[in-house]
């Protein structure tokens, strides 16, 4: 599932939220809410979807807080499946956590542990694939941009045709003939790597180059 989550988020976060996209966007917000010019500049573009705020909703949350999000789950998630964490210990332990990785101070259990629909639901262990697929998404796209340099002009056309060809070949393609490890080390040339993903934040929110 992470593999699947990667391909929502490479397109919603690595491409979606790029420098590239931003200069496509913006004429259209432009034309579509006129008057608006300063605020839809590509330049302003980039700085809202770069805005960091530690928040309570998991799917509200930025791109950078939003792993504190899971790691916070799944820890709980360990807890409640080994018996370290009895069920009516789960608010206190969440509102804890939150204080912990985020700061924030929970007031109700709809802005806590009662928010999202997984554990109702039974799917445990599923929070994590999140996260591994925006890692994941992280070095499709930067192996895709090694691959196919074009594909950042073309996006700023609209175009997505290059970068989507890119994961057809490397990705869809492959459909279940092999592990997910092994499609993204055949697509990348090397196993999942979590400080692809740290350098793309790094890039993306301090400017590094």
């Amino acid at each position: 599932m992470a593999l699947h989550e990667s391909q929502s988020l490479i397109i919603e976060m690595q491409a979606g939220r790029s420098p590239a996209f931003c200069r496509f966007l913006s004429p259209i917000l432009n034309e579509a809410y006129p008057g608006n010019e300063a605020a839809f500049t590509p330049e302003n573009l980039a700085r809202f979807y770069t805005r960091v705020k530690p928040g309570f909703i998991r799917v509200e949350a930025d791109e950078v807080t939003y792993p504190a999000h899971v790691i916070l789950r799944y820890r709980l998630e360990q807890a409640l499946i080994k018996g370290d964490l009895t069920l009516k210990d789960l608010p206190g332990a969440w509102n804890d956590g939150m204080k912990q990785l985020l700061g924030l101070t929970v007031t109700n259990d709809r802005e806590g542990c009662l928010q999202d629909i997984h554990w109702f639901d039974g799917a445990f262990g599923y929070f994590p694939c999140y996260s591994l697929g925006a890692m994941t998404a992280a070095q499709f796209f930067d192996a895709a941009l090694g691959d196919v340099p074009d594909i950042p002009a073309a996006i700023e056309t609209g175009d997505f045709t290059p970068l989507v060809g890119w994961l057809r070949t490397h990705v869809h393609g492959r459909g279940s003939s092999l592990t997910t490890p092994e499609i993204v080390r055949q697509a990348t040339g090397r196993p999942l790597d979590a400080g692809i993903f740290r350098r793309h934040l790094e890039r993306r929110y301090l400017g590094d180059a």
